[in-house]
């Protein structure tokens, strides 16, 4: 059995020197860059602005203070999302406008890339701080997959996050790992209360 090593790079509790580093990081401009995806709906309502946000506190919820992933949480659809992007723009927002775009990258499928294709990339090559972003980023999408009535795209959706995600959790942030499971779970449980795994053993669906 393979024995991973947690490589996670926060403090064990928010105290008066992570403080001071989290209240200096300046977001304001990332966010205003990030309100271009307003017009971006989602699956499940809403739209990828507030998906920017809602993975950028998943982040802070867990501890994570540094500058460089929580920025990128802010901006991580931008590239993918916003047709005809000028990378300029993020580049320069400020002097950690490089690193935040080169993170942004490694979570963004590149053209022509399938779906398990960019998500074996980042099992394989990613950075630490790519693989906890994918992952605050996946817990967003499987908590408003709660708002999804789709089961055939719920069902699809459940057994990526287990087969791609669950390794990278594993690996960066076993809180996050444990999370992912139960959210796993009460999507699962959903398909089974509402008839859909009982009608597809049938073949009626």
């Amino acid at each position: 059995m393979q024995k991973y090593e947690m490589k996670v790079d926060k403090p064990e509790k928010m105290g008066t020197d992570e403080l001071r580093q989290f209240s200096s990081i300046e977001f304001a401009p990332y966010i205003q860059l990030a309100t271009l995806l307003i017009g971006k709906q989602r699956h499940a309502g809403g739209n990828m602005f507030r998906h920017q946000i809602d993975t950028m506190g998943i982040l802070i919820d867990y501890g994570y203070i540094d500058s460089t992933l929580l920025k990128a949480s802010v901006v991580h659809d931008v590239v993918e999302d916003i047709e005809g992007f000028d990378h300029q723009r993020l580049i320069n927002l400020d002097e950690e406008g490089q690193d935040v775009y080169n993170l942004v990258l490694e979570v963004t499928k590149r053209p022509g890339e399938k779906k398990p294709e960019f998500l074996r990339r980042i099992i394989e090559t990613g950075s630490q701080k790519a693989k906890i972003l994918k992952c605050a980023d996946r817990i967003s999408n499987m908590i408003s997959l709660g708002f999804v009535t789709n089961p055939e795209f719920i069902e699809r959706y459940c057994d990526e996050t287990e087969f791609f995600i669950l390794p990278i959790a594993i690996e960066v942030d076993f809180n996050m790992y444990q999370e992912l499971i139960n959210l796993i779970i009460t999507r699962r449980k959903y398909l089974e209360d509402s008839g859909y795994i009982e009608k597809k053993k049938r073949g009626e669906i």
